[in-house]
């Protein structure tokens, strides 16, 4: 692929994940399933291992995390390429009485910030949207200090080909803007490129109420046809995996991965 057809891909999908999520913006915010879970308290305990740091919530989302360190570090700066998603998080921050966060506007890749800016970098729930994920990770390791942590949560592929097909076709229909979830070596071998290295991975399973996870997209009818469609299809071996039942509700592969710099 040349220079300037990967450019141009790459910023037609980022302008889509943009549109994608900031009409979606309150939904994020008000939404259980980003709202609850052992992860956020995993990831804000990070921040708390510093005295005094300043933390980057990369890819905030609806803030959960951001909302999470700021009870434990004076300074977190929510940042999102969605501006509708970083002026929701402004007013739900407010609303709660958190001063300490800040919100910027921007993409992964290409961080406003200074070299060794924070003490602390977390993401949850937003690597599979970025359009380059090793750029996203090499931007994580230029603005986090060398003393610093970094922890990343997201949905991971499973290592079996069958299942990670069906899973990101699943996510595909859902929600155009997905670009890809990684399975933890590729993670780690990503992760290790940027100057990374893991010193910690926790993983968990995932129950999403396939009513909800279509609802918060409004994904179309027609696509929720099809994965309703493509979930009757799979096999038995995919269908237990997955743990798919009579509604559609099912179950997906999550870690979070504590990172050093090299």
């Amino acid at each position: 692929m040349t220079d300037t057809l990967k450019e141009t891909t790459l910023g037609g999908q980022a302008s889509l994940a943009e549109r994608q999520f900031g009409s979606q913006a309150n939904a994020y915010v008000t939404s259980r399933v980003h709202a609850e879970g052992e992860d956020i308290a995993e990831l804000a305990g990070l921040a708390a291992t510093i005295p005094g740091a300043r933390v980057l919530d990369l890819g905030c989302g609806g803030g959960h995390v951001s909302y999470a360190a700021a009870k434990v570090a004076p300074s977190v700066t929510a940042y999102d390429l969605s501006a509708d998603m970083v002026a929701a998080v402004a007013r739900e921050a407010a609303a709660r009485g958190l001063t300490g966060i800040e919100t910027v506007q921007g993409p992964a890749e290409r961080l406003p910030f200074a070299d060794a800016s924070f003490d602390v970098v977390l993401c949850r729930f937003t690597a599979h949207h970025w359009q380059d994920v090793r750029a996203g990770l090499r931007e994580a390791r230029r603005v986090l200090k060398p003393s610093g942590v970094a922890g990343f949560a997201d949905v991971v592929a499973p290592e079996l080909p069958v299942f990670d097909t069906f899973l990101q076709t699943f996510e595909m229909l859902r929600d155009p803007s997905h670009v890809r979830n990684y399975a933890v070596a590729e993670w780690i071998e990503i992760a290790g490129e940027a100057g990374f290295k893991a010193t910690a991975l926790t993983r968990r399973r995932l129950p999403l109420g396939f009513k909800s996870w279509i609802e918060r997209m409004r994904t179309p009818q027609v696509f929720a046809e099809a994965i309703r469609a493509l979930q009757s299809a799979v096999s038995d071996d995919v269908r237990r995996y997955f743990e798919i039942d009579a509604d559609g509700n099912f179950v997906i592969d999550t870690m979070v991965v504590t990172l050093k710099p090299l």
